[in-house]
């Protein structure tokens, strides 16, 4: 089995109220299981790139093992940044 990277996933900026309550700082962690307490919406839309982190990919509008990534809520956005350890 290839190995499989942790990937640290920061909240960034926040604006508005978080359903979910996430806050600019909130930090946690994806390796083989889901994390506690992460909104499921947002978790919906980040695994993609937490998956091709996890499995060694970059992105190229990005710099090597980082990704930038927007919950869908337009009215409350949540910025969260994906790292590979």
């Amino acid at each position: 089995m290839a190995e499989l990277h942790e990937v640290t996933v920061k909240v960034i900026s926040q604006t508005g109220t978080c359903s979910a309550g996430h806050k600019t700082g909130d930090e946690f962690v994806v390796g083989y299981l889901t994390p506690s307490g992460v909104c499921s919406w947002a978790f919906n839309l980040i695994w993609p790139f937490v998956a091709a982190l996890q499995t060694g990919g970059n992105f190229p509008w990005d710099e090597e093992g980082r990704a930038v990534v927007a919950c869908p809520d337009s009215a409350n956005p949540v910025v969260f940044e994906l790292r590979r350890r």
